[in-house]
């Protein structure tokens, strides 16, 4: 059965984007939610699907989109197999645009810390 992505262009503070704050993403931006999507991650080349998928920021509850950030890291170099599989049925999938560098990491996107550790 085919399907159709609801989103693929990159939102412009998609926590994927290299250039992103966390901090500047709208609505709210709850650094133990963000953590709390390390969730949504694949093992990499692991045939066990997480069951979980990240949401863009931009939809409200009711209305998710896939992150598209997330996405393309997950079916690149987040080599998330089930999900490979899963998009050779989407129809659109080739209508995806990223916008700049993106994180290769999930952890990655998480802010980065303020303080320095004094050795």
């Amino acid at each position: 059965m085919s399907w159709k992505l609801k989103r693929v262009k990159q939102c412009a503070k998609c926590p994927w984007k290299v250039s992103t704050n966390p901090h500047d993403i709208p609505a709210g931006y709850s650094e133990e939610l963000h953590r709390s999507l390390a969730r949504t991650i694949a093992e990499p080349g692991s045939l066990v699907a997480t069951g979980h998928v990240m949401a863009c920021h931009e939809h409200a509850p009711g209305e998710e989109a896939h992150c598209v950030g997330w996405l393309m890291n997950q079916i690149g170099p987040g080599n998330n197999i089930p999900l490979r599989l899963q998009v050779m049925s989407c129809e659109n999938i080739e209508a995806v645009t990223l916008e700049g560098p993106q994180h290769e990491r999930f952890e990655e996107t998480l802010p980065k810390s303020d303080h320095v550790i004094a050795e």
